[in-house]
């Protein structure tokens, strides 16, 4: 029984621990010359799918939920945002040139369609993130004019 309790307490003081050990939560300043929502002068329709459903790992206005200030789950969800931002950051759009700007609207396509975003995990905790049929059909079909006019 001792070596029970021994046990228990080294994994509540580790756990006490690891919450000195923070992520950076701050956001990069939004620069609307740059910004994809801004620059495209997109839609309010899909200003808000897009803010409900990507921005929160796809660009600088991350909004995180309580859960990311708990360590070991706040470096999950840090690591989320980090690889989302290095696949497409809205926030910088006219940063990128036009062949990665093509390349990132086809991949954001072919992941709607395929539902493979946004990932089930953040869905479960993100009920606003869990696009319908419809609204996926409406970014997929406002990605593809884009495309197809080649106004990136």
């Amino acid at each position: 029984m001792k070596t029970l309790k021994k046990i228990v307490f080294w994994i509540f003081v580790s756990f006490a621990i690891i919450q000195f050990i923070p992520i950076e939560k701050t956001n990069q300043p939004i620069n609307k010359s740059v910004n994809f929502v801004d620059v495209k002068k997109s839609p309010p329709k899909v200003v808000t799918l897009l803010k409900n459903a990507c921005y929160d790992c796809h660009s600088n206005e991350t909004v995180y939920p309580k859960y990311a200030y708990i360590a070991p789950f706040s470096w999950s969800v840090k690591d989320h945002i980090n690889e989302g931002r290095e696949h497409l950051n809205f926030s910088v759009w006219n940063s990128y040139n036009k062949d990665l700007k093509e390349s990132m609207l086809n991949k954001a396509v072919q992941t709607l369609k395929d539902k493979s975003m946004p990932l089930p995990a953040y869905i479960v905790y993100h009920n606003e993130a869990n696009l319908s049929d419809a609204e996926r059909t409406v970014l997929i079909k406002y990605f593809e004019e884009i495309l197809k006019t080649k106004s990136y």
